[in-house]
């Protein structure tokens, strides 16, 4: 299974970027769809989680600004971003866990990473 993220770049703060993240390869289930981000000298940072049953879950500091959302017929999830601040600066990291197969354990995937950078 890859993943494969895109939607990053350059906005100026109050701005909004939407990134998106396709998993491909062969797919029984995913089970967990997530958005993760890192800055340099710090560690990976959970922005946002959403079930298979959508319920969701966003760090503090997103939210009221940050949208998870998946269409579970295409494997992909997003992630909205409004009223971006230049803090939200980082790679964004999509995260999956399912199986590949039905009688598989349940594995992580992890996407290449995405740029998002936020001008004052």
């Amino acid at each position: 299974v890859q993943l494969q993220a895109s939607g990053g770049g350059l906005v100026q703060a109050g701005g909004s970027l939407r990134l998106s993240c396709a998993a491909s390869g062969n797919i029984f289930r995913l089970d967990y769809m997530g958005w993760y981000r890192q800055t340099p000298g710090k560690q990976r940072e959970l922005v946002a989680t959403i079930t298979s049953g959508e319920n969701t879950n966003y760090v503090d500091s997103v939210k009221g600004r940050f949208t998870i959302s998946s269409d579970n017929a295409k494997n992909t999830v997003y992630l909205q971003m409004n009223s971006l601040k230049p803090e939200d600066t980082a790679v964004y990291y999509c995260y999956m866990r399912g199986k590949r197969f039905r009688y598989t354990a349940s594995s992580d995937y992890w996407g290449q990473g995405t740029l998002v950078t936020v001008s004052s």
